[in-house]
């Protein structure tokens, strides 16, 4: 049916030529700007591992994201170096990343290197390599930073009744582990408090988060791994690989004292602790909105962990909960993780699905006072 106008309101065509001429000239309404995009990259021992995000609210939101197991650190602890192998994979991999970066128009990033490069002798060679075949400048970081990094990537699953944190952050290459005392901070600003350590692990004033203690412990998940590969027994390699690693915390001033167990909070960030979260949830396709957060306790962690043994190496590897990127460092990480849950005060340990790439998008997002409650200095 063709549309009807009242009587007497024909189109006048002068009157529309008018009124197409003002619109073009209308430029008083500029286009939205587009959103400043952020990159992280988190280069390991075992892993290459990126986000793309832009800032919303006080969080922000992930655009892109890659993952890829590279083994970078294959034969370092044998060695000393990086192999050709391991360094061409990564190469590959950094390549995708770089296409993504240069795709979305990515212009503030930080790209890191962690454990293997800062213990492999021809890492800076290995460096100058990447910088001629993919563009990208990677940063081979410290411990500390690296720590730092991890912590404030946990600050909002910091709770406010913690007065005693511990945030451990298992890797492919080293283990990170701070103690930060929150007892001075007023209970509604200590997950803010965190997220002020963006800038170092100093003393600061009388109600600010102290840190107590950091420690990095050179082993992870591929190192402790390495360490005991001449050992047979699968439960027998398990139980030398916790206490292995435990032997190495002595150093750790938290380690002897006497805690509280009340007001204390541990968070475990890493592919061991989600894992071993998915794998009690029963998913055999991974959520991280089930994972992230997710409270765990001792005898649920305990008890995948039995569950792991019971299966062996054969029915680790067909495990769909586990994967078949992590079943050859999943027994590893979970000797480091009974470890940790056997000598602190507590019956519980919340599930972070983040860490080293989460903590360098809140630091530069910070630092640039793009966040609705930064800049946290």
């Amino acid at each position: 049916m063709t549309p009807e106008r009242p009587q007497g309101a024909d189109a006048d065509p002068a009157a529309i030529e008018a009124l197409a001429a003002s619109r073009r000239a209308d430029t008083s309404a500029p286009a939205d700007p587009e959103p400043v995009l952020y990159a992280a990259l988190d280069l390991g021992t075992n892993s290459c591992r990126m986000l793309i995000a832009q800032p919303r609210g006080s969080q922000f939101q992930v655009v892109d994201s890659f993952s890829k197991t590279v083994q970078l650190g294959a034969g370092l602890e044998a060695s000393g170096t990086l192999s050709r192998a391991s360094m061409s994979r990564t190469i590959q991999a950094l390549r995708i990343c770089a296409k993504k970066i240069d795709k979305h128009g990515v212009k503030r990033m930080r790209l890191v290197a962690t454990e293997a490069c800062r213990r492999a002798r021809n890492a800076r060679d290995f460096i100058r390599q990447v910088r001629r075949e993919t563009g990208l400048q990677l940063e081979i970081i410290a411990p500390e930073e690296e720590a730092r990094l991890a912590v404030i990537s946990c600050a909002p699953l910091v709770s406010p009744r913690t007065e005693q944190l511990l945030v451990v952050d298992i890797g492919g290459g080293s283990t990170e582990l701070v103690w930060i005392d929150l007892s001075g901070v007023p209970p509604e600003d200590r997950p803010k408090s965190i997220m002020r350590l963006h800038s170092g692990f100093a003393m600061q004033g009388p109600q600010d988060a102290r840190v107590v203690d950091w420690i990095s412990v050179p082993l992870g998940v591929a190192t402790l791994k390495d360490q005991f590969f001449d050992v047979e027994d699968d439960a027998a390699r398990f139980a030398l690989m916790s206490w292995f690693f435990e032997e190495n915390l002595a150093k750790f001033s938290p380690y002897n004292a006497d805690n509280p167990r009340e007001g204390f909070q541990i968070i475990g960030t890493s592919g061991t602790v989600t894992t071993v979260a998915a794998s009690f949830l029963g998913l055999r396709r991974y959520d991280r909105a089930k994972v992230d957060g997710l409270l765990m306790t001792s005898d649920q962690i305990d008890f995948v962990i039995r569950d792991y043994l019971s299966l062996g190496p054969e029915g680790r590897r067909t495990d769909p909960r586990i994967g078949r990127d992590r079943h050859a460092l999943i027994m590893s990480g979970a000797a480091i993780l009974q470890a940790l849950m056997r000598i602190w005060p507590t019956d519980k340990l919340s599930v972070a699905d983040r860490g080293l790439r989460e903590g360098l998008l809140y630091a530069q997002m910070s630092a640039d006072g793009v966040l609705e409650d930064g800049p946290f200095e």
